[in-house]
């Protein structure tokens, strides 16, 4: 591992990656106005750093529905069940409060039957088990794709426009989608011709099935870079209950923070749950008291700071069923 934190360069290269996980060393060369031989090697240097990033399917473009699961047990109970949590293929963001007995866990479930197991059998069975209390993800209005603040250096690449004619309806996968997604859980950088032999397809077909996932928004790369390098060393969980009337338009608010990495509506009591990440505890009360304070219709808000991640983003996708179809 390099020593050193990062520089102002390795932060731009960072939030460059941030807006395309794929671009090639020339775009980001160009774009950073730097030699490509200097975004190659500042990257592989961010690689030794613990920099990693990865393919994803979009959940909800699957036909998948997301769901955060609250669950408070016993002190001595509380890491090994995260740790078995961190281990399941369909979990991520695995956290510990500070409290030291709840554990927040992420969970894309395909199929009712496989939140039902879950919930109904595998929990139930673990010891020191407080409470379980699961809130489905209505709207997601900003998705954790990141680790730390989001673009300070770079203005965020236009949304692309009608992504899908249909963005609610699952998308359909072939076989050659799942191996490039299981492919690129591995390496979101992946070359054309690595995968390409994954998949016994050419690299021209690759491309197609690349450009066609992402076009329908189907598949994110996340970069996950340990946010304490870049000197976030607070992070925490905020629950906010606001008024319906201003559901929409808070959530809204929320996507565009810099300093919030998730944000969305959720079931129960407090409607809208968000990820924050803070340079210390004095950012996290300025973040409250400024900008969440005056936004109208929140009537509460509820923090969880978090202590450990067990697992951050998202596991290794894992196909619930290939299709023959190509």
């Amino acid at each position: 591992m390099d020593s050193g934190s990062p520089d102002d360069l390795d932060q731009r290269l960072l939030h460059a990656l941030q807006l395309d996980g794929r671009a090639p060393y020339r775009r980001l060369a160009r774009t950073l106005d730097i030699s490509e031989h200097t975004a190659a090697r500042r990257y592989h240097r961010l690689r030794r750093l613990g920099l990693r990033i990865t393919g994803r399917p979009d959940p909800q473009r699957l036909g998948h529905t997301r769901w955060l699961l609250r669950l408070r047990c016993t002190p001595d109970t509380v890491r090994p069940l995260a740790d078995s949590l961190a281990r399941r293929s369909d979990t991520s963001w695995v956290t510990l409060t500070t409290s030291g007995t709840d554990l927040y866990c992420a969970v894309d479930a395909p199929t009712a039957d496989s939140h039902n197991a879950l919930l109904l059998t595998a929990l139930p069975r673990t010891p020191n088990l407080v409470s379980v209390t699961a809130h489905c993800m209505l709207h997601i209005f900003k998705g954790a794709t990141t680790t730390w603040h989001a673009t300070r250096y770079l203005t965020p690449a236009p949304a692309s426009a009608a992504a899908s004619p249909d963005p609610t309806a699952p998308l359909h996968l072939d076989t050659t989608d799942h191996t490039l997604l299981t492919e690129l859980a591995r390496d979101g950088r992946a070359t054309l011709p690595a995968l390409s032999k994954a998949a016994a397809r050419s690299p021209s077909s690759i491309q197609r099935h690349l450009d066609r996932l992402r076009h329908h928004g189907a598949l994110d790369f996340y970069v996950d870079f340990a946010p304490q390098l870049l000197g976030h060393h607070m992070s925490a969980q905020l629950w906010l209950t606001v008024a319906p009337a201003h559901l929409s338009s808070v959530g809204a608010a929320l996507a565009t923070h810099p300093a919030i990495a998730f944000a969305a509506a959720v079931t129960g009591s407090a409607n809208l749950v968000a990820n924050g990440i803070f340079r210390t505890p004095a950012d996290l009360y300025t973040y409250i008291d400024q900008d969440l304070g005056t936004l109208p219709g929140i009537h509460s808000i509820d923090t969880a700071p978090t202590l450990y991640e067990v697992k951050r983003l998202a596991a290794p996708f894992t196909p619930v069923r290939a299709r023959a179809r190509t």
